[in-house]
C-alpha cells in the first residue's frame, strides 16, 4: 500500500526534574524529517516531581523510521541534552 502512515505515541523522558519541559518538547519538535507530522502533547507525572512528555507523531511508513528517529534524532545531540530516553507508548498504522 503506497503512502501507508501510522499514528504512533512517544513517551519522552528527561534527565531529571530539573530539565526545562518547554525546551524538551521545543527541541523534540525541532526534529523534521520528510513524512513526519507532529501532533498534540502533553506532560505526564511519573513520580518524584518528574514527568515525562507524551507526543504524538504521524509518520509515512516508507519515509521514515521510527527506531531511527529515536536512536538518531532524538536520542542525539542537540535534542539529547534535554531527553534521557524515548520510548514507544503506542503504534497503530491508519
Amino acid at each position: 500500500m503506497a503512502g501507508a502512515k501510522s499514528s504512533v505515541l512517544l513517551d519522552v523522558k528527561p534527565w531529571d526534574d530539573e530539565t526545562d519541559m518547554a525546551k524538551l518538547e521545543e527541541a523534540a519538535r525541532s526534529v523534521a524529517m520528510e513524512g513526519l507530522t507532529w501532533g498534540a502533547s502533553k506532560l505526564v507525572p511519573v513520580g518524584y516531581g518528574m514527568s515525562k512528555m507524551q507526543i504524538m507523531l504521524t509518520i509515512v511508513d516508507d519515509l521514515v523510521s521510527v527506531d531511527d528517529l529515536i536512536e538518531d534524532r532524538l536520542c542525539a545531540e542537540p535534542v539529547d541534552e534535554f531527553v534521557q530516553s524515548c520510548d514507544i507508548a503506542s503504534f497503530n498504522k491508519i
